[in-house]
């Protein structure tokens, strides 16, 4: 945690400090990075670098051609300055759930919520915990279909769609928004009558100057309304009998080869194809649509190579992060630790041992994908019995599991959070206890999730 909030890269501290857990431990060093480290950052990368590569294509595509800009600037032409807080909140959802990396989303949304927050005069220390809110919460694991990693990540343990619960998901969808606008607005007020406004801020070094080429906001949010039609009908999660079908053969020509990597079965990986799908046909649309400024500009190539070479690094973070967190929890010294949860699952059932799991996993390791995978990897069988056992559909603890990631993992050490901070141009000591406070009430939206799916059956 110490070197990563010095700013060392964890590709390069997540091996070195894994080797000196080991050292600790009846395990041998090399072993254990060769054998136990490089085996699980192989398995993520595999599973999902699919994921964080057209991801990035996409989103490339979006900023670049000036899509992504226009959906935003029409979301905050439409509901003004006097919604300011709202206006940013649901532009970063809309983009997110749209399948824009949440870091684009961020660079994108920043400049459009300073502009609104100096025009409505809400001080800007208010505005990295209003994008905290509006990316990495509800569009990133609640609504339902959303294509974020967070959402896809459960689907690959328990063979459910991204569409899982959405009921439940909806329901948390609210409890994030009624928190992010209900704190930051209430906030505002407070500061105002203190006397603070937006205050006087240095917006970063001037940009080079963009092609003026308006791209009407219908035909940028097209692809983003492409991604989740697409995902829907090729997912097919209602389970419609004229609806697509993956055939649940088209693994078992490659089981003579023995691949020790290869999914158990189609549906662990259709809900990843599904995106991958989405991710690549609304990209060419993406390309389309901003043609002409693509042509005034660079060209394709550029960004596309860009988006390429940026998610290598970015799916080595996460799978650095990853394998470091499954060599913790296989080392014998954590074995009291995994009985404790297992514990917890068999006293208060599987929902409240995911909750608690994955919120310790994912503030340990300042990720919430991260978190969320090495929580699956260590106890997601284990909950995928008891759950079935106890009658509670997979589809619920897909849920439950995706928005319990996202209660602590704002900690300080946070590579989104710093990264957040950086884009806004301000520290910790500015901005960090409006971020604290929402990771404290957002902590307890799975528990009011769970607590609404027992007394309704609503999933």
């Amino acid at each position: 945690m110490y070197f990563a909030y010095r700013g060392w890269s964890i590709i390069l501290i997540a091996p070195i400090f894994a080797g000196v857990a080991a050292l600790a431990s009846i395990f041998g060093v090399l072993p254990t990075y060769s054998e136990l480290y490089m085996t699980r950052m192989a398995e993520y990368t595999k599973s999902y670098y699919p994921i964080f590569l057209f991801g990035a294509v996409f989103a490339r595509l979006m900023e670049k051609g000036g899509l992504a800009s226009s959906v935003a600037a029409k979301i905050v032409e439409v509901l003004g300055e006097k919604r300011a807080v709202l206006a940013v909140l649901l532009g970063c959802g809309a983009l997110t759930y749209g399948g824009l990396s949440v870091f684009v989303v961020a660079f994108v949304m920043y400049p459009f919520g300073a502009v609104v927050f100096r025009k409505a005069d809400i001080p800007k220390r208010l505005l990295p915990a209003t994008l905290w809110v509006g990316i990495f919460s509800f569009a990133m694991v609640a609504l339902p279909g959303t294509p974020q990693i967070q959402n896809i990540i459960p689907s690959s343990y328990f063979s459910t769609s991204t569409w899982s619960a959405p009921i439940i998901g909806l329901f948390a969808s609210f409890l994030f928004l009624l928190i992010g606008w209900g704190w930051v607005t209430r906030r505002a007020k407070i500061l105002k009558a203190r006397g603070e406004g937006y205050g006087r801020h240095l917006e970063g070094a001037p940009r080079k100057p963009t092609p003026k080429i308006h791209i009407p906001w219908y035909w940028a949010l097209l692809p983003l309304v492409m991604v989740i039609v697409i995902n829907i009908i090729l997912s097919n999660p209602f389970k419609w009998s004229w609806g697509f079908h993956w055939d649940p053969n088209a693994l078992e020509a490659f089981l003579p080869l023995k691949l020790t990597l290869l999914a158990a079965n189609v549906g662990k990986v259709s809900a990843i194809w599904s995106i991958t799908v989405a991710l690549i046909i609304s990209s060419i649309a993406a390309a389309f649509i901003g043609r002409k400024r693509f042509m005034v500009m660079d060209g394709f190539l550029a960004p596309i190579n860009y988006a390429a070479i940026s998610s290598a690094t970015a799916v080595l973070n996460v799978a650095s992060g990853y394998a470091f967190g499954c060599v913790i929890t296989a080392l014998p010294g954590f074995v009291p630790v995994t009985q404790a949860l297992i514990g917890i699952a068999d006293s208060f059932g599987p929902l409240l041992s995911a909750v608690i799991t994955t919120n310790i996993m994912a503030g340990i390791t300042g990720s919430a994908s991260g978190g969320l995978t090495i929580a699956l990897s260590m106890l997601g069988d284990q909950w995928a019995a008891m759950a079935q056992a106890a009658g509670i559909p997979l589809e619920v603890l897909h849920r439950i599991v995706a928005i319990a990631s996202v209660g602590i993992d704002p900690v300080p050490h946070c590579g989104a959070l710093v990264t957040l901070l950086a884009i806004c141009g301000l520290t910790h000591h500015d901005s960090y206890f409006d971020i604290a406070v929402i990771m404290g009430l957002k902590f307890f939206v799975p528990f009011l999730c769970i607590l609404f799916y027992m007394i309704t059956g609503l999933a």
